[in-house]
């Protein structure tokens, strides 16, 4: 999985301040102060489309003003996806009402020539999957954009390419406060609603 190295490598990318539970580029008092959002400099803003066929920017819908965390899979998957999701499944539910209004969870596919939204859809009626997780594809070049972004990648080019090595971790963040960090997706549950709540003000 090499979750050590994208951890590491995904650490530096959005500014956070080391490993595990870390302050990314906001105050670490909470606010903002009047400098311009650096994170929107660094995430792209390319067009996605979530499993309800519905368009959105990735940093203007998705990200800006938002508590986020943010995996990559795809439904065929036959490695760590399927045990990612179900870990997830459970951090959804003790999410409850949270989810899709003060925390957003994203899982972002690896395969987008396969991954249409009809098949992520399927995937996630499959899962049991409720609102406000939303599963997405978008043109190759442009899920390649985030990918890299957010810090999902490995330094040696033949590792990157292979999908069924691709990175076991959660991009969480906090956007209005430009606090990042990183959690492994097959982490306990709690672990990771904790990480949630770290860079959530509320």
């Amino acid at each position: 999985m090499n979750t050590r190295r994208n951890l590491l490598v995904g650490a530096g990318l959005l500014g956070v301040a080391g490993v595990g539970i870390a302050l990314g580029l906001g105050a670490s008092g909470g606010g903002r102060t009047d400098r311009p959002n650096l994170t929107a400099s660094r995430l792209p803003n390319v067009l996605l489309t979530n499993q309800y066929g519905r368009s959105v920017r990735f940093y203007d819908d998705l990200i800006r003003g938002k508590v986020v965390a943010i995996n990559m899979m795809y439904t065929s998957c036959a490695g760590i996806c399927p045990t990612a999701t179900a870990n997830l499944l459970q951090v959804q539910r003790l999410l409850g009402a949270r989810l899709g209004r003060q925390v957003h969870l994203y899982s972002i596919t690896l395969a987008p020539e396969l991954d249409t939204p009809h098949t992520l859809r399927e995937y996630a009626k499959r899962h049991g999957v409720g609102p406000g997780w939303w599963f997405l594809t978008g043109a190759p070049a442009d899920i390649e954009q985030v990918r890299v972004s957010l810090g999902f990648y490995d330094p040696e080019p033949e590792v990157d390419r292979d999908k069924n090595s691709h990175s076991g971790m959660l991009r969480i963040g906090n956007d209005r406060v430009e606090r990042w960090t990183m959690a492994p997706a097959l982490g306990s549950p709690e672990q990771i609603l904790g990480t949630i709540d770290h860079v959530d003000e509320a």
